[in-house]
């Protein structure tokens, strides 16, 4: 069996503007992969705009395998239709965290991420340090849609007795 380096908290927020799958409005809920690992929010019922504020954790075997994000809009007798999808960047977060920067002041910025063709940034993202634990907040923007994002937070669980990153 692999060894766990560590556990990724994904917070995802919300969803801005998202796309409109039925008549009037769409039942979206998120879906997060990372290798074989498939984590899933509930749905919010018609609502381009929903709030999921919902944690979601993968275990981290593989610091450099794809961390993937996809919308969709729930269907009950048809297949969910997609509402677009992202890739979550998690090579900063990580770096930043095997510097060991947990025990500064609350609210220190220690990087900043700005949005590259590669990353699928809305905006700026910050990394930063708050009750001794290191978040990134990130706004994605969907790819393979006409509109819409999707607001998150990661943040990393040490494994007591894990080798770490």
């Amino acid at each position: 069996m692999e060894e766990l380096v560590g556990l990724l908290r994904i917070r995802v927020k919300k969803g801005i503007n998202l796309a409109r799958r039925d008549s009037l409005s769409s039942d979206p809920f998120v879906v997060i992969t990372m290798g074989s690992q498939k984590v899933k929010t509930r749905t919010v019922e018609n609502n381009c705009n929903p709030e999921w504020n919902e944690e979601l954790t993968l275990a981290i075997r593989h610091p450099n395998e794809s961390v993937n994000l996809i919308v969709y809009d729930k269907d009950t007798f048809t297949s969910h239709d997609k509402m677009g999808d992202a890739k979550i960047d998690i090579k900063p977060f990580l770096d930043v965290h095997k510097m060991g920067l947990e025990k500064l002041p609350d609210g220190t910025e220690i990087k900043r991420v700005v949005p590259t063709r590669d990353n699928y940034l809305a905006e700026t993202s910050s990394i930063v340090s708050n009750n001794g634990k290191i978040f990134q907040n990130m706004i994605l923007l969907l790819r393979n849609v006409e509109c819409g994002e999707v607001e998150i937070q990661l943040e990393w669980i040490e494994i007591p007795g894990s080798r770490g990153l």
